[in-house]
């Protein structure tokens, strides 16, 4: 099971930490990912990391802004969003699959999702 949260309401430029708590599973052998869906478009990979934490993924659109890690002893997974852009705001989810490689960015590898945080980004 997977619990996001920390999603909210910032001003262009601000920052928010997501985090997504796993439970109920080994969540080491996982590589977690997010991704997001704003209205009316496809849920698109944001950021992955591997089960080990060694190797990180970015969307074009969000490297340089977004890093993504893992607490592996706390089971949880983070993205830290900084300098945020009103075409930011969706729904964001994290997702957890026994992934390797490039195919990590892809959300039909995931088995398991969480259920996700709203973040909203004003101009």
């Amino acid at each position: 099971q997977l619990q996001a949260s920390g999603g909210g309401l910032v001003q262009a430029g601000g920052s928010l930490r997501l985090s997504c708590a796993a439970s109920g599973g080994t969540f080491s052998r996982y590589a977690m990912g997010w991704f997001r869906q704003a209205p009316g478009k496809e849920r698109e990979f944001v950021a992955a990391i591997s089960w080990s934490g060694r190797t990180t993924y970015y969307a074009d659109s969000v490297k340089g802004r977004f890093t993504i890690s893992r607490d592996n002893a706390k089971n949880t997974v983070y993205l830290q969003m900084n300098s945020l852009k009103p075409e930011d705001t969706a729904v964001y989810y994290c997702a957890a699959g026994v992934v390797v490689g490039t195919r990590i960015t892809y959300f039909s590898e995931y088995d398991y999702w969480g259920q996700g945080t709203q973040v909203t980004v004003s101009s």
